[in-house]
């Protein structure tokens, strides 16, 4: 019985998913002669709008941005696929929670991140998170949840989500449609940390905490000036400064982080 096991989930995988039907029809019938050269051609030019956005100079902004992908098998596979090939963002890390499909999913991804993780741990997915440090997630809503705690955006693509991610208009991740919703749900993820930045500009919104007394962060505090410096840092930075500037602190053996502590860890950074 003939079957495709690509995923229509993309430009390139719309593609190779219509070229295999296309093969599987003039195998049954050869008499016919399917082409459905002239219909991708179409759908793609028309329907989809993610190729042009993908020459556009928001979508270059993305290039070389660090990205982790973790959900099903079949969502994160294609997922990790798409921003590799399609919108030229590094994948640090490809994962699933789906471990009776470790060896599919392994073989779909590894030509494309630096790392694959299969693990039903979502402190293992955190301590990843943690340690590789990327400009945005795309993920479950647990890794939504990992991401408010490090600052760093997340995308919504595979279960367990929430009920925000059941829209009652058509949004659909499959088909040349689909294309348009993802390169929206890629672009906007991305660009989450810089709006916010621009909301605290110019009061959209209070994202931003007077600071009155010093920071606290897993046995490392921070000096009221820190604590003041750190709150002047674009919002969308702020988590990974943050970050790095506590890692520098640990590795000094520092209890506290003054003006000083920050401006070395800076200076490391930048080494």
């Amino acid at each position: 019985m003939p079957y495709i096991d690509t995923i229509p989930m993309g430009i390139l995988g719309m593609q190779q998913f219509i070229e295999e039907l296309q093969a599987i029809f003039n195998q049954l019938k050869p008499e016919l002669a399917f082409d459905f050269s002239d219909y991708i051609v179409r759908q793609t030019t028309f329907i989809s709008q993610s190729a042009w956005f993908s020459r556009s100079i928001d979508c270059q902004n993305l290039t070389g941005k660090k990205a982790v992908v973790f959900g099903n098998a079949t969502h994160a596979s294609s997922i990790t696929k798409i921003l590799v090939q399609e919108m030229g963002i590094k994948v640090v890390c490809a994962g699933t929670y789906c471990k009776h499909d470790s060896d599919w999913f392994t073989e779909r991804v590894k030509d494309y991140c630096d790392e694959v993780l299969i693990t039903d741990d979502q402190t293992v997915v955190s301590d990843m998170i943690a340690r590789v440090e990327p400009a945005a997630i795309f993920g479950t809503q647990m890794e939504r949840h990992i991401g408010k705690r490090f600052d760093i955006p997340c995308g919504v693509i595979s279960a367990p989500i929430h009920i925000q991610n059941f829209p009652l208009g058509y949004r659909p991740f499959l088909g040349y449609e689909g294309t348009n919703q993802i390169a929206d749900l890629v672009y906007n993820s991305f660009a989450l940390g810089m709006e916010d930045h621009l909301l605290e500009i110019f009061g959209g919104h209070d994202t931003k905490e007077l600071v009155s007394k010093p920071i606290e962060s897993d046995g490392i505090s921070w000096s009221l000036e820190a604590s003041e410096e750190l709150n002047r840092i674009p919002g969308f930075v702020r988590g990974k400064v943050k970050r790095n500037t506590e890692k520098y602190a640990r590795s000094q053996n520092l209890s506290e982080i003054s003006l000083d502590v920050m401006f070395s860890a800076k200076e490391a950074m930048a080494a």
